[in-house]
């Protein structure tokens, strides 16, 4: 009787009034009876992803107009090392060869996808696009992760001696510093960016931030792309203290054929719009959390 009840209810899309006139028992012995027919498995519901990895991926590239894009599902205690494939896929298809360049920004998930391996790509250029921070955690270590991507590729790594943020008289005499031009020239011939998106830098209560005052006050900005904050609609916000950075400039990054945004965390959803918008990234390499984060916020067609 059980499976009658089942094959009813599930197939024949009767209801449980219906079920229970039909075989003259009271309608709780036929909610019982599928009770129990869910607890032997004869009845298995199953919630269907209608969205996977691929339809979110062509979901991002048309809905914001990217080159290309990647979407990973990934465990979630190792989301920013699992783009590190996605990444090395989409550079091996970037037609990259001796002498091509590629800029490396700061950032917990370049950190994560340097030290989990880059694709060989023997004679790449690696260089730091912006200077370094006087900060122990790993994540500002720009000048490692460009050693790494160098080792890993094959190639050579150009690192920036320089902080990314001075005195102006300390930035002009880096600049005037014939190993800092050499490095920042590269800058002007950027085959391929990797750049990590920031979240906005204002700190909470009780936590400490590496942001400069004038970068806290950016109320506005929803994320940043090595520091150039951004709106949700990618309006670029200028900040007092900006002219002191060393870092390639918006206009760099916008000329760069491939500017790959990493990231995996669906707060950054608004920052990552913007940084597209802003045309400071042109592909994106993500989770599907945050993926779906990115497609919740914009609008259909």
């Amino acid at each position: 009787m059980m499976h009658m009840v089942a094959k009813l209810h599930y197939e024949s899309d009767m209801s449980q009034v219906d079920i229970a006139r039909k075989l003259g028992v009271s309608t709780a012995t036929i909610s019982r009876l599928l009770n129990k027919a869910r607890a032997a498995g004869i009845i298995r519901i199953e919630v269907i992803d209608l969205t996977s990895p691929e339809d979110m991926t062509v979901g991002l590239i048309e809905r914001l107009g990217l080159k290309t894009a990647a979407v990973v599902d990934a465990p979630p205690t190792n989301v920013l090392s699992s783009l590190a494939t996605p990444l090395a896929g989409i550079l091996q298809q970037a037609k990259l060869g001796s002498g091509s360049v590629v800029g490396i920004g700061w950032g917990r998930a370049i950190r994560e996808v340097t030290l989990a391996g880059l694709p060989r790509l023997p004679g790449i250029l690696t260089v730091a696009l912006n200077g370094g921070m006087q900060q122990a955690a790993a994540h500002f270590q720009i000048n490692e992760f460009v050693r790494l991507a160098a080792e890993h590729m094959e190639g050579t790594p150009y690192f920036l001696h320089a902080p990314y943020i001075s005195s102006p008289e300390l930035r002009d005499a880096f600049l005037a510093d014939r190993s800092v031009q050499s490095i920042i020239s590269l800058w002007n011939r950027l085959d391929v960016a990797i750049v990590g998106i920031g979240l906005t830098h204002a700190p909470k209560p009780s936590e400490s931030t590496t942001a400069t005052l004038d970068e806290q006050a950016l109320s506005q900005a929803a994320g940043d792309v090595l520091r150039h904050y951004v709106t949700q609609s990618g309006e670029v916000l200028h900040w007092e203290g900006e002219e002191r950075m060393i870092a390639a400039s918006p206009d760099q990054l916008r000329r760069t054929p491939l500017t790959i945004g990493v990231a995996a965390t669906p707060e950054k959803a608004p920052g990552i719009i913007g940084a597209v918008r802003s045309g400071m990234i042109n592909a994106l390499v993500t989770d599907v959390n945050t993926a779906q984060a990115i497609l919740d916020l914009l609008p259909e067609g």
